[in-house]
């Protein structure tokens, strides 16, 4: 199989794991538990997953942060050691090269999480952006990535370290988790709690099969790229490539709060403000008839095209099918009567509002 291997293959093997190519690297998709399965675990108890093809890239120097002010839409004057911040990166006419995750570890030093499939990409604009004083530096070989997800995440967590980040977005830099170093953060890509651990290669099975085993009781499975797939449309997070794009902005993906305007100057903000009102946004799809809408396929209203859809799919846990789709602007978001093309077959389908899921709230 083509594809680089992550420090985690012979166990995805070793355990069942379908193995597929993706984003360059050999990742399972599912394990012999399947895709279902996988996803309820998420949902009820919890799950582990390898993200070991995730880029990072260091942004260090006493120009950092007007760098990431200038690359980035968000804003990054404003932050806290250990907070993260989420952000799309855009071109000069408003498309998305990428969108991502940064970390501040301190006033002059960034750790910056990037998609798998983009991270070559995204470390070549990066350095085409570079000014003033700062080393942009690409360190994805130097970690592996495993993500602990689901409402029983923290309490398994608990029992390998006494210091985890309480709030959302926020990360360790000198984490321990059974007695491994590592960078612990708490953002998660499911809708549900979740824990991301950066480590050191080497120490990735070591990690892997110390979680299992410790959350073993608790429901705690290996899962595969299939639910990671189905969950994050459940929760309506964006995908790269399918929400956003070269030819989608932000502001079109509903990504609009973490667009800032306000700021002076970043790259991609004139084209941004003359889309302040686009033409199309990002709706949630709930399918009314028998079928199942996936990406790429027209969308109508009174049989008149009025976009595509980018993403859809069987929902486990909602027990139905969703879809996201970007459509005009004028259609409501909520309760519009719509079509969707399905290989030439017309299945009905309503706008919903996004999120299709939002996890319970802790009592």
């Amino acid at each position: 199989m083509d594809g680089k291997k992550t420090p985690l293959y012979d166990v995805h093997v070793a355990q069942g794991g379908k193995m597929v190519e993706f984003g360059g690297y050999c990742l399972p998709v599912q394990y012999e538990t399947g895709v279902i399965r996988e996803h309820m675990a998420v949902r009820t108890a919890c799950g582990l997953f390898d993200v070991s093809h995730m880029g990072e890239i260091l942004v260090e120097g006493d120009g950092a942060i007007a760098y990431l002010n200038h690359l980035l839409t968000n804003d990054y004057t404003v932050m806290r050691p250990g907070q993260a911040r989420y952000s799309p990166m855009c071109r000069k006419d408003g498309g998305t090269v990428d969108d991502l995750i940064v970390y501040k570890r301190r006033d002059d030093s960034y750790f910056v999480v990037v998609n798998a499939s983009n991270k070559d990409k995204d470390y070549a604009w990066m350095l085409a952006q570079q000014t003033g004083s700062v080393s942009i530096t690409d360190v994805s070989d130097q970690y592996a990535q495993i993500a602990l997800q689901g409402p029983k995440a923290e309490s398994i967590l608990r029992r390998l370290t006494d210091r985890i980040p309480e709030k959302y977005y926020t990360a360790y830099f000198d984490g321990q988790v059974g007695g491994i170093s590592c960078i612990l953060s708490r953002t998660g890509y499911t809708g549900e709690d979740g824990f991301e651990l950066y480590l050191p290669p080497d120490q990735a099975v070591h990690m892997w099969e110390l979680l299992l085993e410790t959350g073993r009781e608790d429901g705690l499975i290996p899962c595969g790229l299939g639910a990671r797939d189905t969950l994050r449309l459940e929760a309506s997070m964006p995908l790269y490539g399918h929400e956003l794009s070269d030819s989608i902005s932000p502001l079109e993906a509903g990504l609009a709060s973490f667009v800032r305007l306000e700021k002076p100057e970043f790259i991609g903000r004139d084209a941004l403000l003359a889309q302040s009102a686009p033409d199309r946004r990002r709706v949630g799809l709930k399918v009314t008839s028998r079928g199942i809408v996936r990406e790429h396929q027209e969308v109508y209203l009174d049989s008149q095209p009025v976009g595509i859809t980018t993403s859809g799919t069987h929902c486990p846990f909602l027990g139905g099918a969703f879809a996201m789709a970007l459509i005009r602007s004028d259609i409501p978001s909520e309760g519009a009567q719509l079509e969707v093309d399905v290989r030439g077959r017309k299945v009905a389908a309503v706008t919903v509002p996004l999120p299709f899921y939002r996890r319970p709230k802790k009592s």
